[in-house]
């Protein structure tokens, strides 16, 4: 397997763009990472794209130009682009293809993501109780994990808080304005112990990935950001995971579990060599317990983590840099991008006021999808 540069990344922002469809959205940052690279739409020599509501990914090539390279579809819940990324990766390891893209994007319809039991295996009851509802299934999960391992409310309003403040100073979220905690944790309640704030909403967005193999990488002067490893995993036996039915007497793991110890192993480095992570934040309590799954730190830590700031820009391990789902909106087919594009700019060094500082080296991305699925990327300088 060679090693595999990202060498151009571009993003369309994300909120609502009523002018532009999806398709338009994910062209637009794709132009934005060729221009980024120094390369044209005919150099690439494949794709891998996705979407969940805006279409086949592929009939981007009608916004981009009709050059016959063979293009990839990819749905994969919120895993969506993560997985479209790990594909582009793959076919340059391997040494079939020299460069390529990845590419995401979405727009999603007002109002909460309508899932649909049919699609997951499910009988139609379990749509009927209720249970396809995501805010209701993610806080009943939550409420079993606050209660095993003594996590506050004030814990889940704090990783809004600090969203909410890193996306001051990213161009391309939709909530850009800061709200402070008694705001987070008084305002509308809608599945106990999740309030307004502590939600991502579906959104509309694209991001675009440009990859190269290290020759192609140096050959352009583009080998600074290097994917040391990427990794997808499906749920083992015993996890409770996105419209499970029913939780296990015996318990397993979990995929976020698996997916993270295969990526740590393969780039070789392990959790306390990370500079900083974008962790899977469809609501505050899956940071809270993507933060452990992951391996940064153990079950109920989280406490002590976000009382203390850890997690904060300055902090032990920046978490979200630029305020995460919460923050940016949740377009599915682009959320898992815009965490590898966000890590690649802090690499650069160009997160303006959002820039961790010390000179980042290594990064870390996590997405996690419905109905149990975890993708890995990790970032070197």
């Amino acid at each position: 397997m060679q090693d595999v540069f990202i060498i151009g990344i571009g993003i369309h922002p994300f909120g609502r763009t009523d002018a532009l469809s999806g398709l338009q959205q994910g062209a637009y940052a794709t132009r934005q990472a060729l221009a980024d690279a120094g390369l044209d739409w005919r150099d690439m020599q494949f794709g891998f794209g996705g979407s969940d509501a805006a279409g086949n990914a592929d009939s981007i090539v009608n916004e981009l130009g009709l050059t016959g390279l063979p293009f990839i579809n990819v749905k994969n819940g919120c895993a969506t682009g993560g997985s479209a990324l790990i594909g582009a990766w793959q076919a340059i390891a391997s040494g079939q293809y020299d460069v390529g893209v990845a590419i995401g994007f979405d727009k999603h319809p007002r109002g909460a993501f309508n899932a649909l039991p049919a699609e997951y295996g499910l009988p139609d009851w379990y749509g009927e109780a209720g249970f396809m509802v995501t805010t209701q299934f993610f806080a009943i999960k939550l409420q079993r994990y606050m209660a095993l391992h003594g996590i506050t409310p004030a814990t889940l309003g704090r990783v809004a808080e600090k969203s909410f403040r890193n996306a001051v100073h990213a161009d391309h979220a939709w909530r850009r304005s800061p709200v402070d905690l008694d705001t987070i944790l008084n305002s509308q309640m809608i599945s106990d112990p999740l309030t307004k704030y502590m939600f991502c909403s579906p959104a509309e967005g694209g991001v675009a990935l440009i990859l190269a193999s290290a020759k192609k990488a140096r050959e352009l002067g583009r080998d600074r950001v290097r994917i040391k490893s990427a990794v997808v995993r499906t749920r083992p036996p015993g996890s409770f995971e996105v419209f499970a039915p029913s939780i296990d007497i015996e318990r397993g793991g979990a995929p976020t579990l698996l997916a993270s110890k295969a990526a740590f192993e393969m780039a070789g480095i392990g959790p306390e060599d990370i500079d900083l992570a974008q962790l899977q934040d469809t609501e505050s309590g899956a940071e809270v317990m993507h933060m452990a799954e992951n391996g940064f730190c153990k079950d109920g830590e989280q406490e002590e983590w976000l009382a203390n700031g850890w997690t904060d820009i300055d902090g032990r391990l920046p978490v979200n840099t630029d305020g995460g789902c919460i923050a940016c909106g949740e377009p599915i087919g682009a959320s898992g991008l815009r965490q590898v594009y966000e890590n690649a700019l802090q690499l650069r060094g160009l997160g303006g006021g959002r820039q961790v500082p010390g000179d980042p080296r290594t990064a870390y991305s996590h997405v996690y999808g419905a109905p149990g699925i975890s993708g890995v990327t990790i970032l070197e300088r």
